[in-house]
């Protein structure tokens, strides 16, 4: 199953027709639009956004949020059936990517994104829609689920990369690279160590493909755009910025070309920012400067918000990068995986398998801890127990897990400069490793045939249920 929309447009219309869209007109750019999107993710049903009759913005500009938080909006921006369970999402997803055959994109002259063009002079980034998301945020950011793209000087690999984008003035922002690993980080400094800037195009209405690929763990010299193609089963259409000759996506809504100016010998101090985890990680800091040299957007152009928000809010409804664990688990030889999930915004991992040997749960979970970015807790649970589902994880906790036996510390993992728990001066000295602790709440092996049976259903029993009684009790 490919997906089924042609833009963000095409995927608003989508996310309407299932009932998950809501819409609100007449909310400030300041911190109202972010409270909005926040308040409205904590809800049960957790609709998506679409804001219109902006105060102080042109009639017809719109900011579209929480776009693929739902797990119904994630299934569907993945191409999976909506209407599946989310680990059955997840699973559907898993099998999906491992088949997914990269997609080049398609250089078109149909190009939605050059309806209006704002040049030279004429830029003035007050014209678009920029939010301050949340309270003590240091300024109004463009780009909260932007597409920053860059192409190696060298390899010519055009690299494709969520990053955040604050607003300083009507022609100059700044892009905040989290660290100096970042395929945007790396191909900007290879322009810089020759003294010249860094063309960048940054995208900030792109459909959900796009949005998803983004944030993927892609390796060195792979291309997001392919990738994108491939969840679609087409070719992306892009078209050569008039600025940069960067292959953007044709049916963008917005789009700032320009230079990234030599770091830190041209700066601003950017953020604060909320972070993912829900604390702002650090106060201002240097960030590189772009200079605006160009705005294209179409008729009616709408912002595609993704705001970091406090857990268990997170950009995506399915916990995609948990597929891809669960990917690596079983490419280690460790077998009969049952589901693999992230609660907490990615924070905490669970792993669920069918037990085959002494050892085994541990296994899995040394190698899930391994791979959990910033991520302080590895649950590893029966395969009766859904992984997806919060209170079953803590129920398998609090039953099945001996404190004094089933938990491990794993020192100096894995971390990140956005980690609250770092302190300012290890954070400065470039030390971000944390600590993980992993708990075995898996029935102890040699005990498995006397332990007490459980009362409940099994979720094969519960999922037929479902299916059955859904209209009367869904």
């Amino acid at each position: 199953m490919n997906v089924d929309y042609s833009d963000l447009r095409d995927f608003i219309d989508k996310v309407d027709a299932i009932g998950d869209l809501r819409r609100v007109s007449g909310a400030r750019l300041e911190y109202e639009i972010g409270a909005i999107t926040e308040v409205a993710a904590g809800l049960s049903h957790c609709p998506a956004i679409l804001f219109d009759k902006i105060p102080g913005q042109p009639a017809g500009n719109r900011v579209f949020t929480n776009a693929t938080v739902g797990a119904k909006r994630a299934a569907m921006a993945l191409g999976i059936d909506h209407t599946l369970t989310p680990l059955d999402a997840l699973r559907a997803w898993k099998e999906r990517r491992s088949k997914l055959t990269l997609i080049a994109p398609q250089v078109t002259d149909d190009v939605p994104y050059l309806e209006n063009v704002m040049d030279g002079e004429d830029v003035d980034l007050r014209r678009l829609p920029s939010p301050v998301w949340h309270p003590d945020d240091g300024g109004p950011y463009i780009g909260s689920g932007a597409l920053v793209m860059t192409r190696d000087p060298e390899s010519n690999w055009v690299n494709s990369s969520i990053y955040r984008i604050q607003v300083h003035d009507e022609k100059r922002v700044t892009i905040q690279f989290d660290h100096n690993g970042r395929h945007g980080a790396i191909i900007s400094k290879r322009y810089w160590d020759k003294g010249e800037p860094c063309p960048v195009a940054i995208v900030c209405g792109q459909d959900p493909a796009l949005f998803i690929s983004g944030f993927e763990y892609l390796p060195e010299g792979a291309s997001e755009l392919d990738f994108a193609g491939a969840i679609k089963g087409a070719p992306v259409p892009v078209h050569p910025g008039p600025r940069t000759g960067l292959p953007i996506p044709a049916r963008a809504e917005i789009v700032l070309e320009g230079l990234l100016m030599p770091f830190p010998q041209d700066s601003l101090p950017e953020g604060p920012f909320g972070e993912f985890t829900g604390y702002y990680a650090a106060d201002k800091r240097p960030a590189p400067i772009m200079h605006v040299t160009a705005i294209y957007h179409r008729h009616n152009p709408i912002l595609l918000g993704s705001p970091p928000l406090k857990p268990p809010r997170f950009h995506f409804g399915l916990s995609f990068r948990a597929a891809s664990m669960w990917s690596n688990l079983e490419a280690a030889g460790v077998t009969d995986i049952a589901g693999a999930w992230q609660h907490v915004s990615q924070l905490m991992t669970v792993i669920s398998l069918k037990q085959r040997y002494a050892g085994h749960a541990k296994r899995a979970a040394l190698i899930a801890a391994a791979n959990s970015y910033m991520g302080r807790i590895v649950v590893v649970v029966d395969e009766d127990v859904d992984p997806s589902n919060l209170a079953d994880v803590m129920w398998a906790v609090t039953t099945r897990a001996e404190p004094s036996e089933d938990v491990d510390i794993i020192r100096n993992a894995w971390s990140s400069s956005l980690d609250p728990r770092i302190s300012a001066a290890d954070r400065d000295a470039g030390l971000t490793s944390n600590s993980k602790m992993i708990i075995d709440a898996c029935i102890p092996f040699q005990h498995r045939d006397s332990y007490p049976k459980t009362s409940a259903l099994s979720l094969a029993q519960s999922n037929e249920i479902m299916r059955r009684w859904r209209a009367e009790i869904g």
